[in-house]
C-alpha cells in the first residue's frame, strides 16, 4: 500500500516546454548566440538550467562563464513569464485531487530551480496540500542524485516501500531506481516511451487517467 507519491514537474504534472524554450532563446539572443526550435528543448531540459544552457549554448561556446551568461538573462525573464504558455496536461489536476482524497501524501522533486518550482506548483495546483514541493537547491545534488527523494520521504514518514516515484525522462527512472522506490513512467511527457521502456520501470502510464487507475490499485488496502 503506497503512503507517499512523489512526482517529477516538468512534462510530468506540466507542460511547459514552450515557455522554457522561450526564455532560453531570449537569453541565447540577448548574448549572440543562436536560438533552437521549441521541440529540441525536450532534449535540453532534465537535469537543471545550467545543464539546459550548456546543452543550448554551440559546442564552442560550452563554458561555465558562458552558461552563467545565459543564466543572468534567463532568470530574471523566466521568472515573469514561466507561466505564459505552460499548462498542466489534461487529466493531471483530477490524479492529484483523487489520490489527495484517498489521503495519500503528494510531493513534487524537481530539477528546476526552487523558486519557479514552488511558483508554478502553487500557481496551478492550490488545492493541493503537497508535503513538499522541491526544486533544484543550493548544496542538494541534482537529480538522479535520489537525495532529494530521501528528504521528502523522511518529510512524510514513508519508507521506500511505502512510495512511488513518477516522471517522464531517464533522469526521472533514475532517481526512483536510484532511491529504492517503486519507480513509474509518463509517456505523455518530453522523452519517447522507449526511453523509458530502457530502465524497466514497474508500469508505464500513456495517460493520466491510465496513472490514477495504477496507483489507485496499488494504493487499496486490498493491495
Amino acid at each position: 500500500m503506497k503512503k507517499l507519491i512523489v512526482f517529477d514537474l516538468d512534462g510530468t504534472l506540466l507542460n511547459t516546454i514552450a515557455d522554457l524554450a522561450e526564455a532560453t532563446n531570449y537569453a541565447l539572443q540577448r548574448c549572440g548566440y543562436p536560438t533552437h526550435d521549441t521541440d529540441a528543448y525536450r532534449y535540453f531540459v532534465g537535469n537543471g538550467i545550467n545543464k539546459l544552457f550548456e546543452r543550448a549554448l554551440p559546442e564552442t561556446e560550452r563554458n561555465e562563464t558562458n552558461i552563467f551568461r545565459i543564466r543572468s538573462f534567463f532568470i530574471p525573464y523566466y521568472n515573469i513569464h514561466n507561466a505564459d504558455l505552460s499548462r498542466p496536461y489534461p487529466g493531471i489536476p483530477h490524479v492529484l485531487e483523487t489520490l489527495q482524497a484517498e489521503g495519500i501524501s503528494l510531493a513534487v522533486a524537481s530539477n528546476k530551480y526552487q523558486e519557479a518550482t514552488e511558483k508554478l506548483i502553487r500557481h496551478y495546483f492550490p488545492q493541493i496540500g503537497f508535503v513538499r514541493i522541491f526544486g533544484q537547491r543550493e548544496g542538494v545534488p541534482t537529480k538522479p542524485d535520489p537525495s532529494i527523494v530521501f528528504e521528502i520521504m523522511q518529510a512524510a514518514g514513508a519508507s521506500p516501500e511505502d512510495t512511488a516515484y513518477i516522471g517522464d525522462s531517464c533522469v526521472d527512472m533514475q532517481t526512483g531506481q536510484n532511491a529504492g522506490v517503486e519507480t513509474i513512467g509518463a509517456s505523455w511527457g518530453f522523452r519517447p516511451r522507449t526511453e523509458l521502456e530502457a530502465y524497466r520501470p514497474a508500469f508505464i502510464a500513456d495517460t493520466p487517467e491510465e496513472l490514477l487507475a495504477y496507483l489507485i490499485n496499488e494504493c487499496s488496502p486490498e493491495n
